[in-house]
């Protein structure tokens, strides 16, 4: 069965859309081909890369990607993760269905390091449910 192909798109692709690729790819990896792009991307966050490693998901070799370069790659489904690249992202048609829901930005987060870690564990748990209730569970 050829697997389903899913892009996430947040603004900076540096947090929530990374997270969300590394996430599906390690709970379903094995019906899902996963990508994430953004459309002003800036580099993965260190701290996304830190609360991924707590799973055991390395995004350590994953880098930030512009949505056009997946322009031409048909995909099943595009998921936005934050109100700011739904309203900014050149529209990607997706096969099957456009999906948008927005996460918190973990990296507008101000305070100290324990306060902004536990943001990108609160926005990555959040992430974690909705991809098993959406994808993993049933397939949109």
């Amino acid at each position: 069965m050829e697997k389903l192909r899913v892009l996430f798109v947040c603004t900076h692709n540096s947090a929530r859309s990374q997270m969300a690729e590394g996430l599906l790819r390690a709970m379903a990896g094995d019906r899902y081909e996963v990508y994430s792009a953004g459309t002003e991307p800036r580099g993965v966050h260190p701290l996304a890369v830190r609360v991924m490693q707590e799973l055991g998901i390395d995004l350590s070799g994953h880098h930030s990607k512009h949505v056009d370069t997946y322009r031409d790659v048909p995909m099943d489904y595009v998921v936005t993760v934050c109100d700011s690249a739904r309203e900014h992202c050149p529209y990607v048609p997706a096969r099957r269905r456009n999906l948008h829901q927005s996460f918190p930005d973990p990296s507008a987060v101000e305070g100290d390091e324990p306060t902004r870690l536990e943001a990108f564990r609160h926005v990555r748990d959040q992430i974690r449910a909705w991809l098993e209730e959406t994808f993993v569970r049933q397939v949109p």
